[in-house]
């Protein structure tokens, strides 16, 4: 990588019902929120990533717009994809929380999964994210 660059381990599956864009996406807010990517940071470039993880250049432009308009990131035609600072949490990003939490809930429940379990389970993984 060019300086100021960070190298990222990225892993993607082709065979996932995912997309490829939002498996990246994931993949760098995951990266964000367990500190291996830091506020200021810079992304590879779009050509770079796409090399890397080897897909089209889109697919990565796709991702890198959707973590910016998520405020993950901001893209400026100097300095290119950095990580933003961390944001208070708002209604709208509650709204959303809530929603796939409910999701998570609903097939833990239904592969029978019991409440302390997932509960322990969601503190297991919230731990090993760093705190801003």
């Amino acid at each position: 990588m060019k300086g100021g660059e960070s190298a990222m381990l990225i892993q993607l599956n082709n065979g996932s019902e995912i997309s490829i864009y939002v498996q990246l996406r994931n993949q760098i807010v995951t990266g964000i929120g367990r500190g291996d990517l830091k506020e200021g940071e810079r992304l590879p470039t779009v050509r770079q990533l796409a090399q890397d993880a080897e897909v089209n250049t889109m697919t990565v432009n796709k991702a890198y717009q959707l973590l910016k308009t998520e405020g993950f990131i901001t893209i400026d035609r100097r300095r290119g994809a950095t990580v933003s600072p961390v944001q208070q949490s708002d209604w709208r990003y509650r709204e959303k929380l809530e929603a796939e939490l409910e999701l998570l809930s609903a097939e833990a429940r239904m592969k029978g999964m019991e409440q302390t379990e997932f509960l322990e389970l969601c503190e297991r993984v919230f731990a090993g994210m760093q705190p801003a």
